[in-house]
């Protein structure tokens, strides 16, 4: 499956979260990661996320997309991130 991972989280929490995502899916801009991802793969990103996150105060938005084939990414302006393409 292909999924869309946003954050905003306490600014001391960044760092943490940044990198618990970046074990799982690609870095394409700020607070935002994405990439293909299993089933175990994501339940694992979930529950390090739920020990680094603080409820009461951050978000994670996760998009599940069980496939790309209709899907297209547009960027308008600066690219960030890796080569990675949502295609």
């Amino acid at each position: 499956m292909f999924a869309i991972l946003v954050y905003d989280v306490g600014e001391n929490r960044v760092a943490k979260v940044l990198k618990i995502c970046r074990k799982y899916l690609n870095w394409v801009q700020n607070s935002v990661l994405e990439g293909e991802i299993a089933a175990a793969d994501l339940k694992r990103l979930k529950l390090e996320l739920k020990s680094a996150l603080n409820e009461e105060e951050d978000s994670v938005i996760i998009y599940i997309l069980r496939t790309t084939k209709y899907s297209e990414r547009q960027t308008i302006g600066v690219k960030k991130g890796g080569d990675e393409l949502f295609i």
